[in-house]
């Protein structure tokens, strides 16, 4: 580990390194989130887009960017074992200049969400404690296998898709999306276990008891996938309750799809982890869309 820090260092990033850290690929779920949030209130309007256009931004390039940057500064030792060629690690970004950008991403996220209304600012305020709890110490909630899979969960899936309805209703959401939201939160857990797969050797080595590493492959595979389809069947179960009969069918083919992929996926977790995510997870996202759009549609009856 040594012999990477001691390879020759800018004295500052450049910018494609500084978007290497803020992770884009990683924006789309709470941008995804906030939307079907949004779009779950039945409210949207053309005088309403740029209030939407501003919370998606919030939600994806500012918070959950700046979330990145905290994870990997904090994170920077755990990565040169299991990802040195990352931005800190490697060399290519600074130290200090990693946690200067998490901390003034950390800033422009919370004036930004000043203009969002007071919803949108607690939201916003909860997110970015939420951002570095997870990942710095002595909080470190990363460490638990339980705790930091679930806070991740909740700020990628729940926290955007209540603060996008919460926006947009300029008030506290109806019951149905706040059940929803939660609901597709607790799901979410199920992905962020499989997301810990891919760092098993670096968490063994310092000490994040992630559930793969305190399971098992097989134990934590099986977990994940009861989490992802338990909340899913609760909405299918809702959606039915609430005479949305159409978007209950749909979101129903959606997950047995899934447990047909899941079967696939069991049978070698580490080798089908990443088809798994480009297959049931999109099922996952599109069926979150499904859901948002029943729910508008029946709101503004």
């Amino acid at each position: 580990m040594s012999s990477i820090y001691k390879t020759q260092k800018p004295s500052y990033p450049n910018l494609a390194t500084s978007l290497e850290l803020i992770k884009p690929i990683t924006w789309f779920p709470p941008m995804w989130a906030f939307l079907c949030g949004a779009i779950s209130t039945g409210a949207i309007s053309i005088d309403k887009l740029p209030l939407v256009c501003l919370g998606v931004f919030l939600a994806g390039p500012l918070v959950c960017g700046m979330s990145q940057a905290a994870n990997d500064w904090c994170d920077r030792h755990v990565d040169a074992i299991n990802e040195p060629e990352r931005p800190i690690p490697s060399g290519r970004m600074p130290e200090k200049w990693g946690l200067a950008i998490a901390l003034l991403m950390s800033f422009v996220s919370l004036t930004v969400a000043w203009f969002l209304g007071t919803w949108g600012f607690i939201a916003t305020i909860s997110a970015v404690i939420c951002a570095w709890v997870y990942s710095i110490e002595p909080f470190r909630l990363k460490k638990s296998g339980v705790l930091g899979p679930l806070l991740v969960g909740f700020c990628y899936e729940g926290l955007p898709w209540f603060t996008g309805a919460a926006i947009l209703s300029a008030g506290m959401p109806n019951g149905k999306t706040t059940l929803v939201a939660i609901l597709y939160a607790l799901g979410a857990f199920g992905i962020m276990i499989l997301n810990d797969f891919k760092a098993v050797e670096g968490d063994k080595q310092t000490g994040v008891n992630s559930l793969p590493v305190a399971l098992g492959s097989e134990g934590a595979i099986k977990l994940a996938c009861i989490c992802m389809i338990l909340p899913q069947l609760s909405i299918v179960w809702c959606l039915f309750y609430w005479k949305m009969i159409i978007f209950s069918l749909i979101i129903g083919t959606a997950v047995i799809i899934q447990i047909m992929a899941m079967l696939r996926l069991i049978k070698n977790p580490r080798e089908f982890a990443p088809w798994y995510n480009q297959t049931g997870i999109t099922i996952y996202v599109l069926g979150m869309m499904v859901s948002a759009v029943g729910l508008g549609f029946y709101s503004s009856l």
